[in-house]
């Protein structure tokens, strides 16, 4: 559906060039939820405005399904039709029709205050050249596809936050797009309206087949709805792959720090410093990573067991991902050096992911 590749975009702050997006190299398939992941600053809401050319990149080339191809040379942008042919300079109707095909949801809304729901999702269409009552009956079906059937005469100031989201990805969604950008577009709710929110772009992608591109700082939501993933960090795409797949086994230090943040690991350091974990020389503290192939074991009783050390539960989760599931358990090995280390290669053998985070011997 989207093929990108060498995209780069700077921008001028103060006396030097910041390279928001540098180099990025990414292929997103039709239909799939692609969530793109990062730290504040690393460059994703740069590339989405990219992708609908709401910023025209200084290099690189953006091939979407039905369009063609979209190359930037020094800042200027050449297009090349779907199917081949002659490159020219993109013209402004070419990327009007493109954008329409492009639908944008934004984390705070973006609502007209003094219009109704109704003319704020009617707005899109209303330069379209479609009769007022086609405007009438798209926006009551798109109303009650984001079961908001009731609000058509109310203003966004009578809405509450989910319901003012609800609103805006009705109107992203007037022109019949094939793709939805959603740029942060949970952030400003809580937990409850989030989860709402991410079902009715889960069931949107199924229903109309949309291709979403999730920009996030939020793992939680990667996780939830996603199908495959990218980390960015200052401009690159630092690591990307099947959701389950990166949790699992996340390589890039950015996708640790994500992963242990969402599987609730981030306080080990903090566990250290108020002396909860005590690593002496008999001792390894250990990350183990349990699969869809290996979740289901008792496998702390048997190693214990086996192998005469103990391997005390320091910090454990379990979560579902794409309907399988993922566990990560910290646990202290202690116990003759030789039995832990043959301990940890047996668990190794069992198929679990097995990671020393600190080692009493060092």
């Amino acid at each position: 559906m989207i093929s990108i590749r060498g995209l780069k975009k700077s921008f001028r702050m103060e006396q030097q060039y910041v390279h928001a997006v540098n180099g990025v190299d990414l292929d997103i398939a039709e239909g799939e939820i692609f969530g793109v992941v990062g730290y504040s600053g690393a460059g994703k809401s740069t590339l989405v405005r990219c992708i609908n050319f709401l910023e025209i990149p200084d290099e690189g080339s953006i091939t979407i399904k039905g369009f063609g191809t979209f190359t930037a040379r020094q800042s200027k942008l050449y297009h090349t039709p779907k199917g081949g042919g002659t490159e020219a300079p993109a013209t402004q109707q070419e990327l009007r029709q493109l954008r329409r095909s492009i639908g944008m949801i934004f984390q705070h809304f973006n609502l007209l205050d003094r219009s109704t729901v109704f003319e704020n999702v009617a707005y899109p269409l209303r330069y379209t050249g479609i009769s007022k009552e086609e405007i009438e009956r798209r926006v009551k079906e798109l109303l009650e596809l984001v079961d908001l059937s009731d609000k058509i005469d109310s203003y966004p100031a009578e809405l509450s936050g989910g319901q003012k989201q609800r609103v805006a990805i009705a109107r992203a969604l007037a022109n019949n797009p094939k793709i939805l950008l959603s740029d942060e577009a949970t952030s400003a709710l809580d937990p409850e309206v989030t989860e709402s929110i991410l079902k009715l772009l889960k069931d949107l992608n199924r229903k109309l087949g949309l291709t979403v591109i999730l920009i996030t700082h939020e793992m939680a939501v990667v996780r939830s709805i996603c199908d495959q993933m990218a980390v960015m960090e200052l401009g690159k795409i630092v690591e990307s792959g099947n959701v389950y797949d990166v949790f699992a086994d996340p390589h890039a230090a950015s996708t640790r720090r994500f992963v242990n943040a969402s599987f609730g690991l981030s306080n080990l350091d903090k566990l250290e410093e108020s002396g909860v974990i005590t690593i002496t020389p008999d001792s390894k503290l250990v990350r183990l990573t349990f699969n869809r192939d290996s979740v289901g074991e008792a496998l702390i009783s048997e190693v214990s067991r086996k192998f005469k050390i103990s391997l005390n539960i320091v910090l454990a989760n379990v979560e579902i991902l794409q309907d399988a599931p993922l566990g990560a358990l910290i646990v202290l090995a202690k116990g003759d050096p030789g039995d832990v280390q043959r301990a940890l290669d047996y668990i190794t053998s069992c198929n679990v992911k097995v990671e020393v985070l600190r080692d009493g011997m060092a």
